[in-house]
């Protein structure tokens, strides 16, 4: 990808540090600042609303901090290059456990920022989804972000009932601190999520995941068909006889 070509988005929740890191950028030219964002939740509804190549990325913001922001960033089906800029270096490991392409302390130096906008222009976006895809165990999530009426929410994992395929999408089921049982589709794949949250959750059928822990009973009809229920929804899911034996495992 040329460095005409890249589009960066500024996420920061300090606006002078933000206007610092956009001048800096402007005067490297060839580069475009699409938008800046003040928070996490912001700056992911810009990443999916814009799709910029880079993002300079805060760690430490109230609500959700840079790792989290990031991990949700490796969801997206072409993920956007993440450059760290913080104040502070003890996040120096787990940033790179991030494949982050480059930690920037503050106050940013002009010319380490360049550096590592050079290093992600040469980096193309296949390479950029090889490297967040190359390392599971960053990927759990702690909220899972869903759109509604053009904002974004966030679903806290613990709260998830459920997981089921529904067509091009897959239907969350969820609830809040006991509140009412909600449904949200979001476009991410079920397998994905599955092989994610495998601490927490099983397979038990083509078309569902559910929560070990939710599971209230299994049952099998005259049929030898077995089948689910789900506490707090009541839901009642298929189980197909592939996953019985893993799924009786876990029940244990």
């Amino acid at each position: 990808m040329r460095a005409g070509q890249l589009k960066l988005l500024i996420v920061d929740d300090e606006m002078p540090a933000r206007s610092r890191l956009r001048e800096m950028v402007n005067d490297t030219g060839g580069w475009t600042v699409i938008a800046e964002a003040s928070n996490g939740r912001e700056a992911l509804h810009l990443c999916e609303a814009q799709a910029p190549d880079v993002v300079l990325l805060d760690i430490r913001m109230p609500e959700m901090d840079g790792m989290e922001v990031a991990s949700h960033l490796g969801h997206l089906p072409v993920p956007p290059a993440v450059i760290f800029t913080t104040a502070y270096d003890e996040y120096a490991v787990k940033a790179f456990d991030t494949h982050a392409v480059a930690y920037l302390l503050k106050p940013v130096r002009r010319e380490r920022l360049l550096q590592a906008l050079e290093h992600a222009a040469r980096l193309s976006r296949m390479q950029m989804m090889a490297l967040t895809q190359e390392n599971p165990e960053f990927a759990a999530r702690k909220n899972i972000p869903v759109s509604l009426s053009g904002k974004i929410s966030l679903v806290p994992v613990e709260g998830i009932i459920s997981f089921h395929a529904d067509q091009k999408y897959v239907r969350m089921v969820h609830s809040s601190a006991g509140g009412p049982i909600q449904e949200s589709l979001i476009d991410e794949p079920l397998k994905a999520l599955e092989a994610e949250f495998a601490s927490d959750f099983v397979r038990v059928h083509r078309n569902s995941v559910l929560r070990a822990t939710a599971i209230q009973s299994l049952q099998r009809n005259e049929a030898g068909q077995y089948s689910a229920t789900v506490r707090d929804s009541g839901e009642t899911v298929p189980v197909s006889r592939r996953h019985i034996a893993t799924l009786k495992q876990r029940l244990k």
